[in-house]
């Protein structure tokens, strides 16, 4: 769970924008939309891969 505390004479705005900013660093979003559905491990793994393989190619394109 995440709590902010709001400080004194702090704008409710700020901390609400606080809250959000925390919210989408802890992925809490994301790990749900991925627990929806099973995935097999090798399906996980196959798709960091190509993952990896495409950055590595952008990589080797800002080289040249």
């Amino acid at each position: 769970m995440i709590k902010i505390e709001v400080k004194e004479g702090e704008k409710i705005e700020r901390a609400l924008k606080r809250y959000k900013r925390k919210h989408r660093n802890v992925k809490i979003m994301q790990q749900i939309r991925e627990n929806k559905h099973y995935t097999k491990k090798s399906v996980e793994r196959r798709k960091e891969i190509q993952k990896a393989a495409y950055i590595q190619s952008i990589r080797d394109e800002e080289a040249i």
